[in-house]
């Protein structure tokens, strides 16, 4: 082999050598630039699935609060019925206490 192609040779080799060493290096940066770029997307999706999460339970608790007050208003009206029913017969009860008593 001549001189001028085992310099030709090294040349090429010394070339490749660099342009892997190159390739390497932007392979590690991509490697990187991706990682970073999963981190702020992953915070991202957390953020956003935790505003979510604020806005399901407050739907929730809204829900909830009329939920609430319809079942408080039923209750009400309920204690109001039986109490309107227990005065209609509050003079017969008092009738019958008073019958027992005396009967003793």
């Amino acid at each position: 082999m001549s001189l001028d192609a085992i310099q030709k040779v090294a040349e090429v080799e010394k070339l490749m050598k660099a342009r892997r060493a190159a390739a390497d290096a932007e392979a590690r940066q991509l490697v990187s630039n991706a990682e970073q770029e999963a981190l702020v997307h992953l915070q991202k999706v957390r953020a956003e699935a935790a505003e979510q999460g604020k806005r399901y339970l407050q739907e929730a608790e809204k829900k909830a609060k009329a939920r609430a007050a319809d079942i408080q208003s039923a209750v009400i009206a309920e204690s109001d019925a039986l109490r309107q029913e227990a005065e209609k017969h509050l003079d017969e009860a008092a009738e019958l206490i008073v019958r027992r008593v005396v009967n003793r």
